[in-house]
This record gives structure tokens, sequence and C-alpha cells, in this order.
């Protein structure tokens, strides 16, 4: 089995990964995975949209999973087998504010854990890190201004980093005071004094 990373948009595959895939007899991923991964993908290939992620641990064999960005960011890099990384929204997001990978910090948002993510931010934040937030559509963005503005001593700046790697991506770039929203779901945060 191997875990193929699809990157986090259009055009964000590496040649290991395009090569991976374009010999692949048996797939699997989301839906969005499998739409990013289709222009390589042989007609002749099974294709199999992800229903129970849980069951993906029992596939054996030459099964392919894509994974969206990359997969040991918060994907399915936990699985069995060959990992092959795609381009994460974390290295789009560093790229485009220019900032060092070296100086930030990963903070998980994304599933469960939302109130820890908020604490570990401004733990790592009071740290002097620049935080990379990886969010879900359901993370309370409001509640996270909250806890900065009350527990962050220091400059902090906010990117909201929507949409990387796609046609209609936004960055928008505040201090925090101004508080940015994200206007859709997918989307992930640069805090920090950059």
């Amino acid at each position: 089995m191997k875990i193929v990373g699809v990157g986090c948009g259009p055009g964000l595959l590496t040649a290991q990964a395009i090569d991976a895939i374009a010999k692949a007899s048996l797939i699997y991923g989301s839906d969005r995975a499998i739409e990013l991964a289709r222009p390589f993908i042989d007609p002749k290939a099974i294709v199999k949209t992800i229903d129970d992620f849980k069951a993906l641990k029992n596939l054996k064999g030459e099964a392919i999973i894509l994974s969206t960005g990359d997969p040991m960011l918060a994907g399915l890099g936990y699985l069995h087998g060959e990992v092959i990384p795609g381009i994460s929204s974390l290295q789009i997001a560093a790229a485009r504010l220019r900032i060092p990978l070296a100086r930030v910090v990963i903070v998980v948002a994304h599933g469960t854990g939302h109130e820890s993510a908020v604490s570990e931010t401004v733990s790592e934040l009071n740290r002097k890190k620049i935080v990379f937030l990886l969010t879900d559509p359901r993370f309370n963005v409001d509640h996270l201004y909250d806890a900065l503005a009350a527990q962050v001593h220091t400059p902090v700046h906010v990117a909201v980093c929507e949409n990387l790697g796609y046609p209609d991506e936004r960055i928008v770039v505040e201090r925090l005071e101004v508080c940015p929203h994200p206007l859709s779901g997918l989307y992930s945060m640069v805090i920090g004094d950059f």
C-alpha cells in the first residue's frame, strides 16, 4: 500500500506522486483528493471514494490511498505503507508569506481538539514562535482571537490563507486587532510576529 500526497491544490503533485498514481490499478481517496489526481489516473484503474477512514488500515496489497496536501501534515500518513509526500498548505503559506519553515511551529485544530489548539497557539506565540494553524470549517476563529488578545503580549500578525493553490487563493494579512476572518471552509492561519 502507498499513501500518496496529492498537494493542497491543483498542479501541486510531485513527479513521484504522479508516477505512483499513473501506475496504480486500485485507488482510494476523498472526492477532493481524487479530483486533484484525476488527470494522472489510468482510465482502467478502480477508483473508490473513501467512506470509512477507519477501514483504510485493513487495506493490503497494491492499493494507493490519496491524501490531500502532505500525508504527514494531519493526513493519512499514520497508515502502514510507503508514504509519498505532497506539497502541503504549510509549504505554500510559508512560501507566499516568505517565512522560513525553521521559524514555524505547527498546531493542528483539524477535527477535534479545538480548545487545546487555542491553548497551544497562545503558548507558542508567547515563546516568540510563528504558528501555522491547520483548521477545519468548525474552528471558532473569534474564540481564538479572544484568547490571543487576552493572553499574548507580543506584536502579532494574522494571515488567513484560503484555498491555497487554487485559482481563488486568498491570503489576508492583518494585525491581530483587525481580526481577519475566512470566507470559506478551506483555510489555515499563520500567526505571529512576521
